[in-house]
């Protein structure tokens, strides 16, 4: 090998090096968009097959366009959310407010307690407990509220951006499935758009599934502790629903707040309570999620379990949430690479 060929190769693989590693760290500072645009484009997954029933067209009634279909699927869902929110919000907001006001009460029973069983030797009011509180807490109050503001806003403007995207997500699926198959082998291209189908699929029946789950668990809490005499039972079923989508500690939450709300009745209905939501929370654990991840989304108990960890450790709670969804797609990747390639090897033989 020449000099000058040597040094054509070494320039060309430092310039290949560089361009990666450009590439990487541009990837990484915009990661908080790419987390924009992976989940929206979970969600048109997750609707996209409800999409195709509703503009197939049947014996009854012509061809309905995609758009229409897809806006048909938004309007439902905001007219799903209104119907809840004129159901739930309401009496949610009154036991609230009610909660609020009864806040020093509670507080001061709670302590009254405290130094019965010798847990607490005096006693102090809320504003020296807020004094008392961490530093940073109270002296920075005006920052951060700043930030919570601020963050609530960012939440907004985020959710409006995955709507928006999911929607033209939605609209151009099949001409951008069709754009990228064009860089797959012919051979290959029929294997890939069974792969892309199977893991829509999967997508699909895990967000179907954190719908039925986030409504059975509110539905059980909100009658479990109706029935049990619990004050604002509402807003802990709210809270118990929405925590059925954190996995591993929304349910704690949940719990965490039913227990402490019943402690301001009785021990003993805390301790009912808790044992409530430890049986409603096994059943979960051990029923429900397991036979909807692993029958229907195709994910087994050990690979959501490291997915959970792996999800958290990457992204918090946001990598908690979508380490299932993402554990499913890399299993059909993984699956197809395996059939592939023993495809090749049975050609080889």
């Amino acid at each position: 090998m020449s000099d000058r060929e040597f040094t054509r190769r070494v320039v060309k693989a430092v310039a290949i090096i560089a361009g990666a590693v450009i590439l990487l760290a541009a990837l990484w500072e915009a990661r908080g968009a790419l987390m924009l645009i992976y989940v929206s484009a979970l969600i048109a997954m997750g609707f996209s097959p409800l999409v195709r029933i509703i503009e197939r067209p049947h014996r009854d009634r012509r061809f309905v366009p995609r758009w229409l279909a897809i806006l048909a699927i938004y309007l439902s869902i905001v007219g799903v959310v209104a119907l809840i929110g004129l159901l739930v919000v309401p009496p949610l907001m009154a036991q609230a407010s009610s909660l609020w006001e009864r806040a020093p009460t509670e507080f001061n029973r709670l302590q009254t307690w405290l130094i019965e069983h010798h847990l607490l030797t005096r006693r102090v009011t809320l504003e020296q407990a807020v004094e008392n509180a961490p530093s940073g807490t109270g002296t920075n109050a005006v920052g951060t509220v700043l930030v919570a503001i601020s963050t609530l806003i960012g939440g907004v403007f985020g959710l409006i951006t995955i709507l928006i995207l999911s929607f033209y997500f939605l609209i151009e699926a099949e001409a951008m499935v069709a754009y990228f198959v064009r860089f797959v082998p012919v051979a290959r291209r029929g294997d890939v758009a069974i792969a892309a189908r199977e893991a829509v699929g999967k997508v699909s029946a895990w967000l179907r599934a954190q719908f039925v789950l986030a409504g059975v668990m509110g539905s059980f809490a909100a009658a479990g502790l109706w029935l049990m005499g619990v004050p604002y039972y509402y807003v802990i079923a709210f809270i118990a629903a929405i925590g059925e989508t954190i996995p591993v500690i929304g349910p704690i939450i949940g719990g965490v707040t039913a227990v402490a709300v019943a402690l301001t009745v009785s021990p003993k209905l805390a301790l009912t309570v808790g044992m409530y939501f430890l049986v409603l929370h096994q059943l979960e654990a051990n029923i429900l999620v397991p036979k909807i991840m692993e029958r229907r989304v195709g994910v087994s108990p050990v690979a959501v379990i490291v997915a959970l960890l792996i999800g958290g450790e990457l992204y918090g709670l946001v990598g908690a949430i979508l380490a299932i969804p993402t554990a499913a797609i890399l299993s059909v990747i993984v699956e197809e690479a395996a059939v592939s390639h023993e495809v090749r090897i049975q050609r080889v033989r």
